[in-house]
């Protein structure tokens, strides 16, 4: 892979490394405490004292964009991190078993695909309250069937090779079969859809949290922060373009390096070099 042939991959690893660094910074740091309220100072706008300008509780805007970053990263990496702990040994099992086993996982695919995380999150919340759990969960839950059906084609192109085969006749069983070899080539594959899962599960956290099913102050993210910013927009516009252009970057670099990946993980989109 020669990183200089794909300019997407390095601007989207670039700005996404941007907006991990200010996200993990607030563990540590910020220049405000999200929680410290000033009511004095509210509504002003960007300035040396506060770089985003202050809200209506006069909290650092700056501060409450770097807490809400890390919320909704934490968020969606979770929800990939079940959604191909789960999904990818399913495609693969599908892949490999054929037959009923194929079936059954295409059409339980089939089933989850049915529930929009949307959908499902009301149900969880029906049952156990709204949360940032709650919204892991159901992301989680239906990024299952999309990392089990990118699992189970990428195999279905490895699974007939003469390697497989001389990996059968030498007794390996099914599972050591997906695990060594089935596994390792489909990796490319799965980090990419990955990197795109994480944009749409940035996008999904921040559409749970606006409708109030996902997460709850005293803690923040992007999209709450948006859906207490809806009835100042007209007055104070500035207090949601700075989470909605927040969350339009992010996503924007998420989907700038997953492209760049897929051009330089597919030797399929390699360009042919010309023999002088």
């Amino acid at each position: 892979m020669r990183l200089p042939r794909h300019p997407s991959l390095l601007i989207g690893l670039a700005a996404t490394a941007v907006f991990v660094i200010l996200a993990l910074v607030s563990l540590i740091w910020t220049p405000y405490p999200i929680a410290e309220i000033d009511i004095a100072r509210r509504f002003q706008g960007p300035s040396g004292a506060h770089w985003l300008g202050t809200d209506f509780f006069g909290r650092d805007m700056a501060s409450l964009v770097m807490s809400g970053t890390l919320t909704s990263f934490v968020v969606a990496a979770l929800a990939v991190l079940i959604g191909a702990g789960i999904g990818v040994p399913l495609g693969l099992a599908a892949a490999i078993w054929r037959g009923p086993v194929e079936w059954l996982i295409l059409r339980l695919s089939d089933f989850v695909f049915a529930f929009p995380a949307l959908v499902v999150a009301i149900l969880i919340t029906a049952l156990f309250g709204p949360g940032a759990v709650n919204a892991v969960v159901a992301i989680g839950i239906f990024n299952i069937p999309v990392f089990a059906r990118v699992a189970r084609g990428g195999a279905l192109t490895i699974v007939s090779l003469d390697f497989i085969a001389a990996a059968r006749l030498a007794g390996l069983s099914n599972a050591a079969i997906a695990w060594q070899h089935l596994l390792p080539n489909i990796m490319g594959l799965v980090i990419v859809q990955a990197t795109i899962q994480l944009a749409l599960g940035i996008l999904a956290e921040a559409g749970l949290s606006y409708i109030g099913l996902g997460t709850q102050p005293p803690a923040t993210s992007l999209g709450l922060m948006l859906r207490d910013a809806q009835s100042l927009f007209i007055l104070h516009p500035f207090l949601s373009l700075v989470p909605g252009l927040s969350i339009v970057a992010i996503v924007i670099a998420l989907n700038l390096a997953g492209d760049g990946l897929r051009d330089a993980l597919d030797p399929r989109l390699k360009p042919v070099e010309s023999v002088a």
